[in-house]
């Protein structure tokens, strides 16, 4: 399949009509159904869509830069008129009175939202496991997690399904899917992309950012959402340049970063020696390669579950059964109401992390866990600050092991929460990262590489992301 800037090229120049793309599409979303990627389909919405911007382009008019294209949304983010489910039982019959920022630019830039993809409920998860609508499936090998939270979303640019997805990254949420699944996902820095719109988790660690086929694609949307919203308190006004022009870039001069920490115990052996592999063809290149130390990265488990669940728990509060969401039948009193919704509409993943959330933020237990996790952050995030000062990126894992089989884990939280071992940090410190495939596995399964750089230096992402692809495909 063509990836999508050669799709939206040959959609400008008449290649192919969208009333005739979208039925394709929805075939392909019907036969690949078992993947359970997607919890709704707009399939007369998007057919409505196909026959608008078939007609602006009969008529000469400007089309803009997603369209020929077809976009899936993780289901945490709003669309007027539609269901915004979040993968739980509490909130499926909420219908969206608004669009989220991401959603309206999307569409004005002719892109179409073929539908809404699952998730870990509530963006809870590593494995897309904890839905309401249950678990999502590898496109490659079914039987194993297609990652998590934005697990819909991975699997649906992966299987064919859309062109481009879009997810949200608390602590990796989409770029261990992206590694699972074998494509490319990126968590931009916080406050590049506007949150407005977006149900919130954990807000000071959420960020929503693109999965594409490669990075080009990637680099495209990333340039349809990113920018400065007044709706969002914490979007940030910077510059916005063109990603599109940073990838295939030059690298000359830049150095690259390789943490120790994140090559020791606990990390699969071919993934490990994969990832050598790609550090020596690009030291071969003539890159200069240099050891890292991010000691705290010991810590980071630690303090980035300590602040999500805190987070989460003050978050997830207005979920009452009194103003939305789904409200529990004969009950006795106002109390009752509230446990008995709650209990009746979040599930075990969601309720474990609320009350972890709880526990932190309590009288006496504040200062020993909540502020400890905020001062750890700080830390972590000025380790970061030193490292690049001595190298413009690094270079690491995406996740500790490929994709694990369903249910694998499922009933062991804590191993759960060690597949974002690599992948948290970048959350904690506010910059950015973004994921890629650089080979497979003797099982055929998907290994991811990870890159990091500092606060809003996507552009040098996409270059040296652009470099390493070309290197590969060589």
């Amino acid at each position: 399949m063509e990836n999508a800037l050669q799709r939206h090229r040959q959609y400008i120049a008449g290649d192919f009509t969208l009333v005739d793309a979208v039925e394709e599409y929805l075939k392909r979303i019907e036969a690949n159904k078992s993947l359970n990627a997607f919890i709704q389909v707009y399939g007369d919405e998007a057919r409505q869509q196909a026959a608008a911007i078939d007609a602006k382009r009969a008529g000469g008019a400007k089309l803009g830069s997603l369209a020929g294209l077809f976009i899936a949304l993780k289901d945490n983010m709003c669309m007027k008129g539609q269901r915004t489910t979040c993968g739980s039982r509490i909130l499926d019959q909420f219908v969206s009175p608004y669009d989220a920022t991401v959603v309206r630019k999307i569409i004005a830039e002719d892109g179409i939202i073929i539908g809404k993809t699952n998730l870990d409920e509530f963006a809870m998860g590593s494995s897309t496991e904890n839905s309401y609508y249950g678990h999502s499936r590898n496109p490659i090998d079914p039987e194993r997690v297609a990652g998590g939270s934005s697990g819909g979303s991975a699997v649906a640019v992966a299987a064919g399904m859309a062109d481009l997805s879009l997810g949200s990254d608390t602590g990796g949420s989409i770029r261990q899917p992206a590694a699972f699944c074998g494509i490319v996902g990126m968590k931009p820095t916080y406050g590049r992309v506007s949150r407005y719109g977006l149900v919130a988790f954990a807000s000071s660690l959420d960020q929503i950012g693109p999965f594409a086929k490669n990075v080009s694609d990637a680099a495209l949307m990333l340039n349809v959402i990113s920018g400065l919203d007044p709706n969002d308190s914490t979007s940030m006004d910077e510059m916005v340049p063109d990603y599109t022009a940073a990838v295939g870039g030059d690298v000359t001069g830049l150095t690259i970063g390789l943490p120790t920490q994140f090559f020791q115990e606990g990390l699969d052996s071919e993934i490990a020696d994969n990832i050598k592999a790609v550090t020596k063809q690009l030291e071969d290149a003539g890159m200069t390669i240099k050891p890292v130390d991010l000691s705290l990265n010991d810590y980071a488990i630690a303090a980035y579950y300590i602040i999500a669940t805190a987070e989460a728990s003050s978050n997830l509060a207005r979920y009452d059964g009194v103003r939305y969401g789904h409200r529990a039948e004969e009950v006795g009193d106002l109390n009752e109401m509230y446990t008995r919704s709650r209990s009746e509409g979040f599930g075990a993943e969601v309720k474990r992390r609320v009350m972890l959330g709880a526990h932190v933020l309590s009288s006496g237990y504040y200062d020993a866990y909540y502020k400890k996790g905020q001062q750890v952050r700080r830390l972590i995030k000025n380790q970061f600050d030193d490292a690049f000062k001595d190298v413009d990126l690094l270079l690491t894992p995406t996740t500790p092991s490929p994709a694990f089989k369903i249910g694998e884990k499922v009933d062991d939280p804590l191993q759960m929460y060690l597949s974002d071992i690599y992948t948290v940090t970048v959350n904690l410190a506010g910059i950015c990262a973004l994921s890629m495939p650089s080979g497979k596995t003797t099982e055929g399964l998907p290994i991811g590489l990870q890159l990091i750089a500092g606060a809003f230096q996507e552009e040098k992402l996409f270059r040296m992301a652009g470099y390493i692809e070309n290197l590969l495909a060589e």
